[in-house]
């Protein structure tokens, strides 16, 4: 089967697995989302002669014509129901455990599925082959009475079942009569018995993510789908420390032998300041309040110096970039990358977005713990390398790594680390601290406004010291830099609109980079579109572009990264927290209100 990005995602902010439409885990990492892939079929779409796939688990019904995938309704637990030739029929659930016990969230390295015959009498088989060592390898195995231990690099999982241990080693067709239980998970004896302890878990597993749902302030319009990226947005935090990562995967190419596969399972300070302010507009607190720890201890680490713009999902910060030897990519589309380099780069826009997640927790009184003074000195040094930043060129937000410019972007946004300390410091009563950085703020500005602007084509370059154009200079709208109604933003509106736009979907820029000419168009740059439009008062334009987004999603109701505007397929990594958060925050705007209902 050819490797797509159809993909259910399932998990409990500790680990995930990627479901393709056969029903089959084709990725997932341990013992967190950047581990060794214990399912790595993903990017192994073509194994070498002589060698056996591996990297997946698969439950196949012999004889299967069809089948079918939902999610049960606001969880991420999938049911997938398989039909054969004759009408048997069996369906699969599938789900990572996550729900509080004795005041904590238990949330284990593990996997469950359980088996259920529905009609007939269908027979299925059973394979299990996790893999090693980035595909390098088979993992030794030994087996019990009621279980299979398979030893890999990092841990030790023990899948326990109440199926035949012995047809699942032999990968032999059996009946199914009674409903089966799987747990791959630690390498413990399982202490309940497995039918009881999978049922209960998968009862409270759906009672937790429907209390964490109900939560969710949703817009009248799109609910269902504004629910979906908010759970894969949840799945993305890693709990445990409060890093939310870019996106699941690794290597997934921005288009077809392109060689832009990156490691995208890391925890950039930008995407989690984007990812952060799309859930604040739903209301889901405990995301931010988790993120505000992990930066909190990036910011302590920094001692006033440099930040980087990205960091390990535990705080790390060397992420050294190397190959796979062991996997060939998916579609055979290599080098599959572990680590990513980014985290040397220099990117100023950092120091403005950890300014700007910080900002709710001085005014939000629903927070547990609500910033103060202290914590304003704790910010004040971020402030100050974003000053002295502000018109010093670096890589920009996207990374481009043979070169550099003062990005326009990445100065508005230490423009907005000025102005939001400002802000702070006037909710906090500190009225010298107030000036002091209001004052930074207009000399920011005033550089911004004198050295971006091109009076000849009347537009915001993305560069200082050019006239370039690139999408995220529309971004300076949901800054407040700039007023829907002011004619330099409507002017450079239309520009970027002009350059970039594809039919539905916007180019992030249209010149060569470190790999050439780009050929799929980025598509949160699509939804930042869709947000001037509508701020321009272009609404019915914005609806259509949004519409025809959601019409792109994969059958899960997720984005990835990419999109070829001619084909319509998707490409770069996947679920892409980028691409969901613009789902949302557009949801939210063009959403009729709820009054509009009674």
């Amino acid at each position: 089967m050819t490797a797509t990005l159809d993909l259910w995602p399932i998990g409990n902010c500790q680990v995930s697995a990627l479901v393709d439409r056969a029903g089959r885990f084709v990725w997932g990492c341990v013992p967190r989302v950047d581990g060794d892939p214990v399912f790595s079929s993903l990017l192994d779409d073509a194994p070498r002669a002589g060698e056996g796939a591996r990297g997946f688990w698969e439950i196949d019904l012999e004889d299967c014509v069809s089948t079918e995938q939902e999610y049960r309704r606001n969880t991420p637990i999938l049911v997938t129901r398989h039909v054969d030739k004759a009408g048997n029929a069996i369906e699969v659930v599938d789900f990572c455990p996550r729900f509080r016990v004795h005041g904590r969230m238990y949330r284990p390295v593990a996997f469950a599925r359980i088996v259920r015959p529905v009609q007939g009498s269908p027979r299925i088989r059973v394979r299990l082959r996790p893999s090693m060592n980035w595909g390098g390898g088979d993992p030794p195995r030994t087996r019990g009475s009621n279980h299979i231990r398979y030893l890999l690099s990092e841990m030790t999982l023990r899948l326990t079942t109440t199926a035949p241990p012995e047809n699942i080693e032999a990968e032999r067709m059996f009946r199914v009569e009674r409903p089966l239980h799987f747990f791959l998970g630690p390498d413990e004896s399982f202490s309940d018995d497995l039918r009881f302890g999978v049922e209960t878990m998968l009862q409270r597993t759906i009672e937790e993510w429907r209390h964490w749902v109900r939560g969710l302030a949703t817009p009248l319009e799109w609910q269902e789908a504004v629910i979906r990226a908010a759970i894969t947005l949840k799945l993305c935090q890693h709990e445990e420390s409060g890093a939310i990562v870019a996106a699941l995967t690794t290597s997934i190419p921005e288009h077809a032998d392109s060689q832009r596969n990156w490691d995208y399972r890391f925890c950039w300070i930008r995407d989690a300041y984007f990812t952060v302010q799309a859930l604040n507009r739903l209301g889901a607190l405990d995301v931010l309040e988790s993120y505000l720890e992990y930066l909190r201890n990036i910011v302590d680490n920094a001692k006033g110096g440099h930040i980087q713009p990205l960091y390990g999902v535990g705080g790390e910060a060397t992420l050294e970039e190397h190959v796979a030897q062991g996997l060939n990519g998916y579609r055979g589309m290599g080098p599959v990358r572990i680590g990513n380099d980014a985290y040397r780069q220099v990117q100023h826009d950092a120091y403005g977005q950890i300014i700007l997640s910080n900002a709710q927790a001085f005014l939000d009184q629903r927070l547990y713990r609500v910033a103060g003074v202290e914590e304003f000195k704790a910010l004040e040094p971020v402030g100050e390398r974003a000053w002295a930043a502000h018109d010093q060129p670096d890589a920009g937000l996207w990374e481009l790594r043979t070169r550099a410019h003062v990005h326009t972007y990445s100065a508005a946004m230490c423009w907005a680390a000025c102005d939001r300390l400002a802000n702070i410091a006037e909710t906090l009563g500190l009225e010298d601290r107030e000036r002091f950085w209001r004052d930074r703020a207009e000399i920011v500005r005033t550089r911004i406004e004198q050295a971006a602007w091109r009076a000849g084509t009347s537009r915001l370059s993305a560069t200082f010291d050019g006239d370039d154009l690139d999408a995220s200079i529309l971004q300076l709208l949901d800054l407040r830099f700039l007023k829907p109604d002011d004619p330099r933003f409507r002017s450079t509106l239309e520009a970027v609109e002009t350059g970039l736009r594809r039919g539905t979907h916007m180019l992030r820029y249209a010149t060569e980079d470190d790999f050439g000419l780009p050929e799929t168009a980025f598509n949160v740059c699509t939804f930042w579109l869709i947000e001037a439009l509508h701020a321009t008062g272009r609404d019915a334009d914005a609806r259509a572009l949004f519409e025809e987004m959601l019409s792109r999603r994969t059958r899960a109701g997720l984005l990835s990264e990419d999109i070829d505007p001619v084909t319509g397929e998707l490409w770069g990594n996947y679920p892409q927290t980028y691409s969901l958060v613009g789902l949302i925050n557009s949801a939210v705007l063009l959403s009729k209100p709820w009054s509009s209902a009674r």
